[in-house]
């Protein structure tokens, strides 16, 4: 048997149980079928039938938010030590079960498994550190005045609404959920409908590690309406979001009438900048890895090369010459880079660009072909002899589609670079110290790294500027969002205090 069959053997004994009893909502501790009923969740592989998929709408998003409401004080009051020991135990569960999420992720989702045997450990990863930050998050500062000590503390805000993408939908759900928890909050957690499987996986690991009922529940369904009675609750604090723009536009809208407080996390059309003075060899590998990993289905994809014109042909070909050898196939197959698109609504997307650029009169020097006629598979795409004013310099693609553009100077690689509505990554190639100085301190992007690919720190904030979002993630900056600041002063003395309506 080869290592695909057998990953397919294993996956299919992961799967049994959703095949008989589908998917349910997860309230309070309890399973709970869908008010609206079910809808049905496809592999983008062959597109063929998962299960049956609870369909939650308002009615159980008002029950997961009574619930997450009613478990809020228990879990924001038991022990510090006492929350970090649960969330080390969630983490060792999402190890022991590190196959079993990778596995119903890919066939979820048609990720490759090379990238997501290393996203099931990130998640316990996030959950780890997240639990090693328990006991000091509420901690704040003494700030001295003349007449008062001054003492700030933190406070968790509530019952919180996360609602996670498609894309590595396990991975980010974690990095969202293991920070509400570890600040104290409660939440209720919508995935997106193409994705359920694991986000069911969570949940179960999270109770079985001894989350109390109530305090992690689960709602399917859709934006429309699971994801819009989220946003407008009246007993849910804040939303967390990761997605496209227009979405969290929409999530802004849904929440202010409740006042809500949001993260956004949204798309990017972000630049990878290759000067003529870098290391050739590994800017070429990163730029590959950062468009055609995950199959192209990542926020901070470089999907914008800018190369210099002094190196672009020589640059350019040896491009060529890789993505046509990046190897398109089932995901389960470990020697996979790029398996299908997630669903047929985002296939049709992706795919109308390979025409889209030949109205714009680029060239389409790789891939701009779909793979098979079974699942939503494509081949990595090149576009070349591009400007910046092209659709496919300016749209969020969000597939292994990359668009080449020369520059030939510094000043007109940044013009480029800053020329789009979106501000999340940017990917800097130069060893020339103080251009990268220059160059980092005018680009207008979130988050930046030069002569790297996107290696993730969770210490660090992580978010964008412009369309790319509203907030930050990442150590001390996800425990912001997910609490209050207190401030209480205390007299020192007997200060003057100014008397009115005295004689």
């Amino acid at each position: 048997m080869s290592t695909l069959d057998d990953n397919i053997a294993k996956l299919s004994g992961f799967l049994g149980r959703f095949r008989e009893t589908g998917i349910q909502n997860r309230i309070g501790g309890q399973d709970v079928v869908g008010s609206g009923g079910v809808f049905q969740a496809h592999s983008p592989v062959d597109k063929s039938l998962i299960c049956d998929v609870a369909h939650g709408t308002a009615v159980d998003i008002d029950r997961a938010a009574n619930a997450a409401s009613d478990a809020f004080a228990d879990w924001r009051d038991m022990p510090a030590l006492e929350r970090k020991k649960i969330l080390i135990r969630v983490a060792e569960g999402i190890e022991a079960r590190a196959e079993e999420i990778a596995l119903c992720e890919c066939w979820d989702t048609g990720q490759a498994l090379k990238f997501m045997s290393k996203a099931a450990l990130r998640g316990a990863e996030n959950f780890r550190y997240f639990a090693d930050q328990v006991v000091q998050a509420r901690d704040g500062q003494h700030l001295q005045s003349p007449t008062l000590m001054n003492v700030t503390m933190r406070k968790p805000i509530g019952p919180v609404g996360v609602i996670t993408p498609w894309n590595t939908p396990f991975m980010l759900s974690t990095w969202k959920i293991a920070p509400a928890l570890a600040a104290g909050c409660t939440v209720v957690h919508k995935p997106a409908e193409a994705s359920p499987l694991t986000a069911r996986l969570l949940v179960e690991i999270a109770e079985e590690a001894g989350l109390p009922a109530g305090v992690l529940n689960t709602v399917n369904g859709f934006g429309e309406g699971a994801g819009k009675a989220l946003c407008e609750h009246p007993k849910i604090k804040a939303i967390a979001f990761v997605g496209e723009s227009a979405t969290g536009s929409l999530i802004t809208k849904q929440g202010a009438d409740t006042l809500k407080r949001n993260h956004l996390e949204l798309g990017g059309k972000n630049p990878v900048i290759v000067f003529e003075d870098a290391d050739l060899e590994r800017a070429l590998d990163a730029v590959i890895f950062m468009i055609y990993s995950i199959n192209g289905e990542r926020c901070t994809s470089s999907s914008r090369l800018l190369v210099q014109d002094t190196i672009r042909e020589e640059f350019e070909a040896k491009l060529v010459a890789r993505v046509n050898n990046i190897r398109v196939g089932h995901p389960l197959d470990p020697k996979t880079e790029i398996g299908p698109l997630v669903t047929e609504e985002h296939f049709n997307k992706v795919t109308s660009y390979f025409e889209i650029a030949k109205e714009d009169g680029a060239t389409v020097a790789a891939g701009g072909e779909v793979v098979g006629d079974e699942g939503y598979f494509v081949r990595p795409t090149l576009f070349t002899n591009a400007n910046n004013g092209m659709r496919i310099a300016q749209e969020e693609i969000f597939g292994p589609v990359l668009t080449s553009i020369p520059f030939n100077t510094e000043e007109e690689a940044l013009s480029m670079a800053n020329d789009t509505d979106y501000g999340l990554t940017g990917y800097l190639w130069t060893n020339d110290l103080t251009r990268a100085l220059r160059f980092t301190d005018r680009l207008e992007a979130g988050m930046i790294w030069v002569n790297s690919e996107n290696v993730r720190h969770l210490p660090t904030p992580f978010g964008g500027v412009k369309a790319s979002g509203i907030g930050r993630d990442g150590g001390d900056w996800s425990f912001e969002f997910y609490m209050e600041q207190k401030h209480i002063g205390f007299a020192t003395g007997q200060h003057k205090i100014t008397k009115l309506g005295a004689l």
